[in-house]
């Protein structure tokens, strides 16, 4: 096995090996590296195009699909073909609510505030395995064009993302066989891909307005001394050029007299229909008008109609854009450069819109669909130690993070994170009337604590008694430039507080470091089967706790069929937990919920009805 060569100071690699950027997108995914001539570089392997569509597809004969193969079962099998995964990630369906019918596939809700899961067939994924399945083949080509593996990388993420967003990235990477070196922010990838940034001495501050195929997303970025700091971002997670062929649709089953009845029954015909109008969108930016005929169909449109259909979309971005610098508490003349980002800044009005908003040119001279994993690739250039004229400044070598029930790690300051740097997150009781939590601090890469180097541990003690969930334990970590670490837990609602020095790194040598890094590959998979038994378990056996406290509070408000039902239901559950299968015990999980769902909103009814009479009930 091949040993990985890190200078512990800064975290980066040997010159010989090859890191890979990788822009992991909602849409498309793609990858880059740094070719001899010392040039970013997308991968096109074996003339399958740049762009890896974010399409994972599961067949009956339990076969996975990634990429264009699976695009084509979006319409022929859409309750087995994942799209936009990216949206879900670190997410839970609490998050998603409201957007639920974007998805055609079933997202399952456990009524709690657990990660997402989604079901294909007979088994229950999380975001961080479909995500894994599109960087496997990401990898998988990648090696296949290079000849040469890869193993290590950098990958792009928003920059609104969030610590737990940024964290199922990396265990993504992870579970794909990746050595996730550093997590960027994708305008800040995007900046570097402009060169902006790459001198120390410069000091700019600039807008990414990236508009992709179905998210759009502004920062404001202040550049200095090579560090990007992000001042501010703003967006809809669910606005892109899909939303302009989505127009460019309507208009045509307006123009044509279709029944939108008749539409909705032949999928078909509408999946032709707006693969038309992705095909006029494409062609109106270098073209004044697009008409085809197809069957009885006309397809005609000119660009001043396609303008006028995505106007108000498109000043949905700039209001967005005005958001951003007011909450950058700056003025459009601030702002020294604007980048261009996302396939759908090719339109030439959302351009020229752009363009008249911020009063100057925006950079678009790169393809907008690669600017980001080109400057990922730079990134990773840097990492690698190759570019001498670039400060990399220090970094953790190793995670830090907390033990969380059934013995699971919860990374809160991920490897490779720069030094000095304050992570936090929030925490709360399993059981009714919790005193005391007790904090134990590991560092390392594995999925269960015991496989990883325990640094400390302490008793967060005073908590007020109250109901499983109701504090909320704020733990903070902090770590220096020294490299000493102070934990900090906070319970918010009482002020109770509690706090530890460490020396994280004390007495490691650089072979055991290198030996947790190779061990967190190696036994991915196995971990990540393992962290996903135990969450389930911990979520069934919360699901179990739940129902009988309902049964026992509010039994009165079933009948005996119901109540006998919810038992069946409890017990078939009960059973799974010690069978020890992830997918069963999620499936008789998914079945208590959906059969127990109505009850608390009888419930709720039965509540507001005595309310209303002048009562109250406990």
């Amino acid at each position: 096995m091949a040993k990985i060569s890190i200078n512990l100071a800064t975290g980066s690699l040997q010159k010989e090996e090859i890191i890979v950027g990788i822009d992991l997108g909602t849409t498309n995914s793609l990858v880059a590296f740094i070719d001899p001539d010392k040039n970013p570089k997308v991968i096109n392997d074996t003339g399958k195009g740049l762009l890896v569509p974010s399409i994972v597809h599961f067949n009956a004969a339990g076969d996975t699909l990634v990429g264009n193969e699976a695009k084509e079962f979006l319409i022929t099998d859409p309750a087995n073909t994942i799209f936009s995964v990216k949206r879900l990630l670190g997410r839970s369906y609490k998050d998603i609510a409201g957007h639920q019918d974007t998805f055609s596939y079933k997202l399952i809700d456990e009524g709690n505030d657990s990660l997402i899961k989604i079901q294909a067939g007979n088994k229950f994924y999380t975001p961080i395995e479909l995500s894994a399945e599109i960087l496997k083949e990401l990898k998988a080509r990648a090696e296949h064009a290079l000849k040469t593996p890869v193993n290590r990388a950098v990958i792009t993420v928003p920059a609104y993302f969030n610590d737990s967003q940024r964290q199922a990235t990396r265990d993504a990477g992870r579970l794909a066989g990746l050595d996730v070196l550093r997590i960027v922010n994708e305008p800040t990838a995007a900046s570097l891909a402009y060169g902006i940034g790459l001198d120390p001495t410069e000091q700019k501050t600039i807008a990414v307005y990236d508009l992709g195929g179905g998210t759009f997303d502004v920062s404001i970025l202040a550049i200095q001394n090579g560090i990007f700091e992000v001042l501010s971002t703003n967006g809809n997670t669910f606005l892109g050029g899909d939303d302009f062929d989505r127009a460019i649709v309507h208009y045509w089953i307006e123009k044509n007299n279709l029944d939108k009845a008749a539409l909705t029954a032949d999928p078909g015909l509408m999946q032709t229909i707006r693969l038309k109008a992705e095909e006029a969108k494409k062609a109106l930016s270098t073209q004044n008008l697009f008409n085809e005929k197809q069957g009885d169909i006309w397809y005609t449109l000119d660009r001043h109609t396609f303008e006028q259909l995505i106007e108000a979309k498109v000043t949905e971005t700039l209001n967005s854009c005005q958001q951003a610098l007011k909450d950058a508490k700056l003025t459009i003349s601030a702002i020294d450069e604007v980048v261009m980002v996302g396939g759908s800044t090719r339109t030439p009005y959302v351009k020229a819109q752009v363009a008249a908003f911020f009063g100057r040119q925006p950079h678009d001279q790169i393809n907008p669909d690669e600017v980001v994993a080109l400057g990922a690739a730079i990134q990773a250039d840097i990492l690698a130690g190759n570019r001498s004229d670039i400060l990399l400044l220090d970094v953790t070598p190793l995670s830090l993070g907390i033990e969380t029930m059934g013995g699971l790690m919860d990374v809160i300051i991920a490897r490779n994170a720069k030094v000095p740097t304050k992570a936090g997150r929030q925490y709360t009781t399993s059981i009714d009337g919790q005193v005391n939590m007790k904090i134990s601090v590991y560092q390392g890469e594995r999925d269960l604590v015991k496989e990883n180097r325990k640094l400390a541990e302490f008793d967060l003690k005073g908590i007020p008694s109250m109901p499983a969930g109701m504090p909320k334990v704020d733990i903070n970590f902090i770590l220096n430039a020294d490299g000493i670490l102070t934990v900090q837990a906070v319970e918010l609602r009482s002020g109770v507080k509690q706090e530890i020095d460490i020396t994280p790194s004390y007495g490691l040598t650089d072979d055991t470091v290198e030996k947790m890094l190779i061990d967190s590959i190696t036994h991915a998979e196995s971990d990540v089967a393992q962290r996903m038994l135990i969450e389930a378990r911990g979520e069934g056996e919360q699901l179990v706790y739940t129902a009988e406290r309902f049964i026992d509070k509010n039994g009165f408000v079933l009948t005996p069929e119901e109540l006998e039902n919810t038992k069946l239901y409890i017990t078939a559950l009960r059973a799974a937990l010690t069978e020890g299968n992830k997918d069963t015990i999620l499936k008789k999980a998914d079945e208590l919920n959906e059969f127990t769902r109505p009850f608390a909103e009888r419930l709720m009814d039965i509540a507001v009805s005595k309310a209303m009479k002048g009562k109250s009930i406990d």
